[in-house]
């Protein structure tokens, strides 16, 4: 039986030689204890003695693997660890790990320290330091003979660094860490290289509550999915536990190595918890047997409540709650209790009397001060009347100033008020004549169609009537021919008469075709002539706005340096330290005027650019207009100017909310100086008065003066839209070249000034144009496109209506929207997809989808 036997642990210590050791007793480091989440987790990772811990702990370990072997592998580890404080986890193993004839014992020292970067997140490094002896223990070995082998099997102390890091969120976490970064043989003084055990382990591991019920209330889980890459090969595996809060916990696991677990705990009492667990293989190893692992711990529960943490309840299945005993009390104790408390309130009321008798002894001693206060302030107030009446004819004379400068004030705003006033005036008749007028095309425009309808109806019916009178007429006569005359003469009669019926109706058609074209000019004429009259109105009121402003300018710059000369003559010099700040932000409100004045002059610059450039987009259009052949002003990119009105705009409105909060901030401290009795008329506090006056009044003219340079802004642009489109509708396409460039230039400006929209468009808002058929249509001859299937959204002859078309397309979402002109129809082709063959083009014709544009979707082919 001793020889099969120690074949076999032979054979096992050679295996295990093979996977842990380069040299003959050299093991790697590597502690089995891997199914667990409550006890010993800083074996999975260093920083798991701090992240989501709460207590401190001391746990005895045994672990026996493979058991249907003798002398199977078997761990004993012994350990305190657990969270010391707000940010430290800490612990310190003694191990033992015995491989048949193979041995090793020795320490592991733990230490996690985490950084909190926000509420809900942690950063935590952490660090296990081991060092241990291997060697054989010959007391294993049973043999009937000396084996110098074994005998020369030299021992070893190994150092082994392990360090980790982990990334904490309010329920995740994620971490990595390195085993076996460094093994130092201090025996050999040499690095133990291609270490097969060195590797790299990620996890990710959650923590959350259930919210249930009964049993189940607040229980937590735990799960954990973990990742170790090795020199050789890859293993997997995780571990899910149910902590329930009546000192109960399960744990189920699975690694693609070692097999699947399973465990139990529990909590005897809040202290003491028994732990085991079960490993079976499974693989090439099922047939190595389970493996048993057991842990008794003592646990010690923090009195404060650690961030970060586990946060669960902790109660043990056999802690009964202790109650306190009810005693009752006897007729004596109860006799004593009322005769204390008659005692206390005796007490009470002898010393309410003595608070009485203090408080009118003082209330008679506080009348007697009062007396010679009063005595004495009689005597001040004698003195202060000589004070008081200096100070009045300086009150007198500061109100007769202020007196002046409120009815300039006042002057002031109604000049404002009715300017102003003129102004609404205007604009409510700019808008009245801007409404008359868009009614009356609207009226005309109707009309104009009403008549276009109606002559078309005569006409169809005139012609349907002539065509049936001849039909009678020549019926009649070939049929009287027929009986007096031979064919041939009835035949030349009937062509003669139609031949006359036909010019009746050309000098009938060119009669009314003339009448037609002369009410189109007659109306053009007068939207010529109303065009110009609003624009003659916008200029005019452009240009009063210009010179009131300018005016407005001039006024507060003469009268700002008025007053800024009168302010350095008669600065006054505050002592106390209310009047020094008000001196400090008078001076600073004061800076920031002159940069406040000079984004306005900015402001009013970039105005005055854009005006003149409406100037000569005008006089361009007006020559074109009027015969007069001029170079066209390209379309020149407006982003870097308005990219710096916008930042004018917003530089302007800090300074002046900066300079509104010093204002009230000295008004603040004006009020409170004026509750001060030594300062509340001097010379100071009437020169902030006025000076609050004066700034408050620049505040009021600075925003009227940007109001207006916004406004005219807006009438400028409104003005260059206008002219814009009177450049577009006064184009005129010279060639094919010339529209084919213009149609591009106009897709090109629609897609990149187009937003898409926050209203979806139905079918309903399109309008398709020219309806089409169902088959496919084909073109010959289209310029400027290439052959092939085309996806036909739409079909217009109208420029405009395609524009609105593409436009509303392209705010829908579709930015590869196209379109070409056919010059045989003289019609616009909308499609956004062309394909080489026609099984494509029916694929995609049947995948378009329910967009709304999509809706009269057709096929036409194009032959060049």
């Amino acid at each position: 039986m001793k020889t099969p036997l120690l074949i076999l642990v032979i054979i096992f210590c050679s295996v295990q030689f093979i996977w842990s050791q380069e040299e003959d007793g050299v093991v790697s480091f590597d502690l089995p204890i891997r199914n667990s989440l409550v006890f010993n987790r800083y074996s999975i990772n260093p920083t798991f003695s701090f992240v989501r811990e709460q207590n401190k702990y001391i746990s005895f370990n045994n672990k026996r693997e493979w058991v249907q072997f003798e002398n199977a592998p078997e761990t004993f580890l012994g350990s305190y660890s657990g969270r010391f404080s707000e940010n430290i986890g800490a612990g310190l193993a003694v191990f033992q790990q015995n491989y048949g004839v193979l041995t090793t014992f020795g320490g592991l020292l733990n230490f996690a320290y985490n950084v909190k970067l926000r509420q809900d997140t942690n950063l935590t490094f952490g660090l296990n330091v081991g060092a241990y002896k291997s060697g054989v223990n010959t007391s294993n070995v049973v043999t009937n003979f000396d084996d110098p082998s074994l005998q020369n099997v030299p021992e070893n102390f190994l150092l082994t660094v392990n360090p980790g890091i982990n990334y904490g969120t309010k329920f995740i976490d994620f971490g990595v860490s390195i085993n076996n970064l460094v093994l130092y043989n201090i025996e050999t003084s040499a690095m133990i290289e291609d270490d097969p055990k060195q590797s790299i382990q990620a996890h990710v591991m959650h923590t959350g509550y259930f919210d249930g019920r009964g049993f189940f209330e607040k229980t937590k889980f735990s799960g954990i999915v973990m990742s170790e890459f090795r020199k050789d090969e890859t293993i997997i595996s995780a571990i899910a536990s149910l902590n329930v809060p009546k000192g109960i916990w399960f744990q189920l696991g699975y690694n693609n190595r070692y097999g699947v677990s399973g465990g139990l705990g529990l909590n005897v009492t809040k202290n003491i918890a028994l732990e085991y667990n079960v490993e079976k293989a499974i693989g090439e190893m099922v047939e190595f047997g389970p493996s048993h692992e057991i842990t008794l711990a003592y646990r010690f529960i923090s009195k404060k409540k650690f961030d970060y943490s586990g946060d669960e309840t902790v109660s043990g299945l056999f802690t009964k709650k202790r109650k306190k005993p009810i005693v009752e009390a006897s007729e004596e104790e109860l006799a004593g209790i009322r005769q204390r408390a008659a005692e206390r309130r005796e007490q009470a009321k002898l010393a309410k009397e003595e608070e009485l008798k203090a408080k009118e002894e003082a209330e008679a001693n506080a009348l007697a001060e009062a007396k010679a206060k009063a005595q004495q302030e009689a005597e001040e107030k004698a003195k202060q009347l000589a004070e008081e009446r200096a100070k009045k004819e300086a009150e007198a004379q500061a109100k007769l100033i202020a007196e002046q400068k409120a009815k300039e004030l006042a002057e002031t705003r109604a000049k404002l008020l009715a300017e102003k006033k003129a102004k609404e005036e205007a604009d409510a008749k700019a808008k009245q004549l801007a409404e008359q007028k868009a009614k009356e095309e609207a009226e005309e425009r109707a009309k104009l169609l009403a008549e276009q309808q109606a002559q078309q109806e005569a006409e169809a019916q005139a012609q349907l009537l002539a065509e049936q009178k001849a039909k009678e007429a020549a019926a009649l006569r070939a049929k009287a021919l027929a009986e007096q005359k031979a064919k041939d003469e009835a035949e030349a009669q009937a062509k003669l008469i139609a031949e006359q019926q036909a010019q009746k109706e050309a000098e009938a058609q060119a009669q009314l075709l003339a009448e037609q074209k002369a009410k189109e000019e007659e109306a053009l004429r007068a939207k010529a002539e109303a065009e110009a009259q609003a624009r003659q109105l916008a200029e005019q009121k452009a240009k009063e706005e210009a010179e009131s402003q300018a005016q407005l300018l001039a006024e507060q710059k003469a009268k700002e340096e008025a007053e800024a000369k009168s302010t350095d003559e008669l600065f006054p010099n505050p002592t106390d330290e209310i009047g020094k700040s008000m001196l400090e932000i008078t001076k600073e409100a004061e800076s920031a005027k002159a940069a406040q004045n000079k984004l306005l002059e900015q402001f009013d610059n970039i105005v005055e650019i854009k005006n003149k450039d409406l100037k000569d987009l005008k006089e361009e259009n007006d020559l074109s207009e009027q015969g007069i052949a001029v170079q066209p002003r390209p379309f020149k990119s407006i982003t870097a100017e308005n990219n710096a009105l916008k930042a004018i705009k917003v530089d302007l409105d800090k300074v002046i909310n900066s300079r509104n909060e010093k204002i009230e901030e000295l008004k603040t401290l004006y009020e409170q100086r004026t509750k001060i009795k030594e300062t509340e008329l001097d010379e100071v506090t009437l020169f902030y008065k006025n000076k609050i006056e004066r700034l408050t009044e620049e505040q009021l003219t600075s925003v009227r003066v940007k109001e207006q340079l916004e406004s005219k802004l807006e009438t400028i642009r409104v003005a260059t839209e206008f002219e814009k489109r009177r450049r577009i509708k006064r184009a005129a396409y010279d060639n094919e070249s010339d529209r084919y460039a213009q149609d591009r230039a106009m897709l090109q400006n629609i897609k990149r000034t187009t937003d898409l929209t926050t209203t979806p468009f139905t079918a309903e808002d399109f309008d398709f144009g020219e309806i089409q058929s169902g088959n496919i249509k084909i073109l010959k001859n289209v310029s400027n496109t290439d052959s092939g299937y085309y996806l036909i959204i739409a079909v217009h002859s109208n420029i405009n209506k395609r524009n609105s078309f593409v436009t509303k397309v392209v705010a829908s979402g579709r930015s590869n929207v196209d379109f070409f002109y056919d010059k045989s129809t003289s019609k616009y082709y909308i499609y956004y997809d062309k394909f080489e063959n026609i099984e494509q083009a029916i694929t995609a014709m049947e995948a378009k989808g329910n967009r709304p544009y999509n809706k009269n979707m057709t096929l036409v082919k194009i032959e060049n």
